[in-house]
């Protein structure tokens, strides 16, 4: 394992190299951004809703409680400003970075896979009367389907409620920012620090009163919830443990490359296990 001296690898001695390193990783990222970004554009399957099922999707349309904008504000600007502050007292660009890189990884590989499942799933959320028929007065064409008059772009979204992106990307960012401050507290060295865990479970705590939110707006039903918080708890860990080890070792400090490859699956199961 490498050893950091503090204050020996900081942004001015060691940044320039560090980037250079990485750069595949980098443009991995970009490229995941615009996977997310057709993915977005593109419709989603508009499967068959009949109109007994709408007796489960006649919830009011509501806005949401959580914008979609404040999303990457707490799950990813808010991580970000952490890492800063522990770079600020450690003065390793190697930690700053590979924190950065692997929120970063997690919270767009969970896009990208949250949003693919959307358009594949196409599960209308539980609204979906109102923004099919906004004046109240439904059709249904002879096969018992609706027959939508409704704003096209809400109609979209409608299909979109399966699993919840607010949920999955709340716990994809803030999930990852747990891991990583779990390790740098040492919240697991069996000292009975309570407040340690405090700090641990407090992202975790956000991330769930944000997957409630989206129950009580009526944007989701809880399986949606539930599924995208598992998906963005998952993805977090594994993409953690691509560049830290299991945050009850080692004291949350980086892996030797030669050891990162073998990692993730290897941890995860231990992580699940303990």
């Amino acid at each position: 394992m490498r050893e950091v001296q503090l204050g020996s690898h900081t942004v001015r001695s060691h940044g320039v190299k560090v980037a250079r390193t990485h750069m595949h990783d980098w443009l991995i990222l970009l490229l995941l951004v615009v996977i997310e970004v057709v993915l977005y554009i593109i419709h989603p399957f508009y499967r068959f809703v009949g109109k007994d099922m709408m007796e489960d999707l006649k919830y009011p349309l509501k806005s949401n409680t959580v914008p979609g904008w404040a999303v990457p504000v707490y799950a990813v600007l808010l991580p970000m400003m952490i890492f800063l502050l522990v770079y600020i007292r450690r003065r390793d660009v190697y930690d700053l970075h590979h924190a950065i890189l692997g929120l970063l990884f997690s919270v767009l590989v969970t896009a990208v896979i949250t949003e693919s499942i959307k358009n594949a799933v196409g599960r209308p959320r539980p609204d979906f009367f109102w923004r099919c028929f906004p004046d109240g007065k439904d059709a249904y064409d002879k096969w018992g389907n609706v027959i939508c008059h409704g704003d096209k772009s809400v109609i979209k979204e409608g299909h979109k409620s399966f699993p919840s992106g607010h949920t999955s990307g709340s716990f994809a960012g803030l999930g990852f920012l747990s891991l990583y401050l779990s390790g740098k507290v040492k919240a697991f060295d069996h000292r009975g620090h309570v407040a340690k865990l405090c700090i641990v479970f407090l992202p975790l705590l956000v991330a769930s009163l944000v997957g409630i939110s989206r129950v009580d707006d009526y944007w989701h039903h809880w399986q949606d919830v539930f599924a995208g918080g598992l998906l963005g708890l998952v993805v977090a860990t594994f993409c953690y443990l691509q560049f830290f080890p299991p945050p009850y070792q080692a004291d949350g400090k980086l892996l030797p490359l030669s050891r990162r490859w073998l990692l993730p699956t290897l941890s995860f199961c231990q992580l699940l296990v303990w």
